[in-house]
């Protein structure tokens, strides 16, 4: 387990189960990123990211700003098809589902629920089967639901040469298996307790959520020898306030109505995908211009419906 010892002094409260989830998640997320090799493309300098800037990162928020909706419901959706768990199960992850599409955001309650629900069903899986299981789900549900223009501005910093990684609540076996389809360095994510390669059914700490995931950044940026003023960060929710807040250049992606307001009075850059409009500071590459129409609410809705 990472050392104390790595956190930079905080700028807000955290209590020691999310800073144990956060230093957990960066542990994690620097021993897999250590195995991939990193071949990053040679794009054009542009005034940011700043080319060759070796102190610089990006961290991405992944449900609703990297990809269309929940991961771990898709996830559920892939378990269920190969018998994990029940009908009744896989109803109340699709109207979790159709909840976070209609509301934007994430709720505290249904977060919980998907918790408990995801520990009890791997509890007792081997690890290795969870990520040999998460490539073919990631290609199944989550390949075709990625937002082309956060895409793009991942791609813009792995371009520049730095590292971009994925900041998630998800497990973190499932973020990395994303993080690795998508060509970025590498994943924070929720960390679920395994002795001998097999599943506990607890978690390390908690959910990476919230607090939790801007000590996960700091631990990592500490570890990287990171400037934080000189990285960015992206998210879609009002939970991440406290990561965005960590550093220099903050991108709100497809804001709930709470960030929009917050990144407004502090003049963050916004972007939204889900209409295809520029929102009103942009200041990031042409290259993200690319822009995605939101789907699938009312399939979500119906898919509901018939497992009823």
């Amino acid at each position: 387990m990472a050392a104390l010892g790595w956190l930079t002094p905080r700028r807000r409260s955290a209590t020691a189960r999310s800073v144990l989830a956060g230093e957990a998640s960066a542990e994690a997320a620097r021993k897999s990123s250590q195995e991939v090799a990193e071949t990053p493309g040679a794009g054009p300098e542009s005034q940011f990211p700043v080319l060759g800037d070796e102190k610089a990162a990006a961290f991405f928020d992944l449900d609703n700003t990297v990809m269309q909706g929940a991961s771990l419901f898709h996830f559920g959706r892939g378990l269920y098809k190969r018998k994990f768990f029940e009908t009744r199960d896989l109803a109340r992850f699709a109207w979790q589902q159709a909840w976070f599409r209609l509301a934007g955001s994430e709720d505290p309650e249904h977060m919980q629920e998907a918790r408990d629900s995801a520990l009890s069903i791997v509890k007792g899986h081997r690890v290795a089967e969870l990520q040999s299981i998460g490539e073919e789900i990631y290609d199944e549900y989550m390949a075709e639901r990625i937002w082309p223009g956060t895409r793009a501005l991942a791609q813009a910093h792995l371009d520049a040469g730095q590292k971009v990684w994925l900041v998630t609540a998800a497990p973190v076996e499932i973020a990395q298996v994303i993080a690795r389809r998508l060509g970025l360095t590498g994943a924070l994510g929720t960390v679920a307790e395994s002795v001998d390669g097999v599943y506990t059914g607890k978690l390390v700490g908690e959910p990476l959520h919230g607090p939790a995931k801007a000590e996960a950044v700091r631990a990592l940026a500490a570890a990287e020898g990171l400037d934080l003023s000189r990285c960015a960060a992206y998210s879609d929710s009002h939970n991440d306030i406290p990561m965005l807040s960590l550093v220099g250049h903050p991108y709100a992606i497809n804001p709930d109505t709470k960030l929009r307001k917050h990144a407004r009075q502090l003049d963050w850059r916004l972007r939204d995908y889900r209409t295809g409009r520029k929102a009103a500071k942009v200041g990031i590459p042409a290259a993200a211009g690319v822009g995605a129409v939101a789907g699938g609410t009312a399939a979500a809705i119906a898919l509901h419906k018939r497992r009823r």
